[in-house]
């Protein structure tokens, strides 16, 4: 079932606690959770209940972003998922946004890189979305990113038009926010909704960064038609909490390294060290960033010592 994301918010809530089986059967899109209770927008309305233990049974769990059928007063079914990222738990996400300021915090390439490439491995298209350029130097983010296709946006909240820039990326998906602590994920997701009122926080001074206003991922619905989730911040960034890219899946998450792979002269290259590899002849000649390439031999060196237990 499709579900519509235009419109206005949906404010009433159901009480489907007296209706019969055949009444309450709907669908909707689970936009909350919290210690086991399901927020569920359906067309009619908002929904609240749990989910049914058969779920518990096969080692699954609703996700924030899940289509849903629900009847007898429990989430009964979940639709397929497109995608889904672990932590936190979103599904069928189309975007996946990653907020980078240019100073407190500074940049940081092998996290963006991380984000990048788990954004690439889950079918998520990713955007670099650029803050505080008031106070500090985008230019290195938006020409390495910029020159593989990605979408970069700088925003000067001054300027209307960059705000717009956002809202038209995020407009009529299912999209997420990540970003270190302290970046202004909140803030930006005020600007780009007003009505949505998000608590914002300032940076610690002691730690250099945000003070955590975001705890558990939910997601808003957007006056202009969309859904955006505001997920907790972090420090470190470990592609794991999100899924994990085995060595030999990592350079197609990479997607400036594809031109050059089929010129390798082994066909097992790694891509970090090889004579003759097409990738680092690449690297050499300018045609692929060496921060890029440096954060990939990276990630490979995490990959390969990853043990069979952790993958599963």
């Amino acid at each position: 079932m499709a579900i519509s994301t235009h419109g206005a918010i949906i404010t009433p809530i159901l009480d489907i606690s007296n209706m019969t089986a055949e009444r309450v059967t709907k669908s909707g899109i689970i936009t909350k959770c919290t210690g086991g209770l399901y927020t569920v927008e359906t067309p009619d309305g908002i929904i609240e209940c749990k989910a049914r233990g058969i779920f518990r049974n096969r080692g699954i769990s609703p996700f924030v972003g899940d289509v849903v059928d629900i009847s007898e007063g429990a989430v009964s079914e979940i639709h397929d998922r497109k995608n889904c990222i672990i932590r936190p738990p979103l599904a069928n996400l189309d975007s996946l946004a990653f907020i980078v300021s240019t100073c407190n915090p500074s940049p940081n390439y092998l996290i963006i890189d991380k984000f990048i490439a788990v954004a690439e491995y889950k079918g998520i298209e990713p955007v670099i979305i650029i803050t505080k350029t008031d106070i500090g130097d985008s230019s290195e983010i938006k020409e390495i990113y910029g020159n593989i296709g990605i979408d970069v946006i700088e925003i000067d909240y001054e300027n209307g038009e960059t705000i717009e820039k956002v809202r038209g990326i995020l407009r009529g998906k299912v999209s997420a926010l990540t970003g270190n602590s302290g970046v202004g994920k909140s803030t930006l997701l005020n600007a780009i909704d007003p009505k949505l009122n998000i608590p914002t926080a300032e940076i610690s001074r002691k730690l250099g960064r945000g003070k955590h206003t975001t705890r558990t991922a939910r997601l808003y619905k957007l006056s202009e038609g969309g859904y955006i989730a505001d997920t907790p911040g972090f420090s470190t960034f470990d592609t794991n909490r999100y899924d994990i890219i085995r060595k030999n899946e990592l350079a197609d998450c990479f997607r400036e390294f594809g031109e050059y792979t089929g010129s390798c002269r082994f066909g097992d290259c790694s891509h970090t060290c090889e004579k003759g590899c097409g990738v680092i002849e690449a690297v050499k000649k300018g045609l692929i960033s060496e921060r890029r390439h440096g954060s990939y031999c990276a990630m490979y060196d995490e990959a390969r010592r990853l043990k069979e237990w952790e993958i599963k």
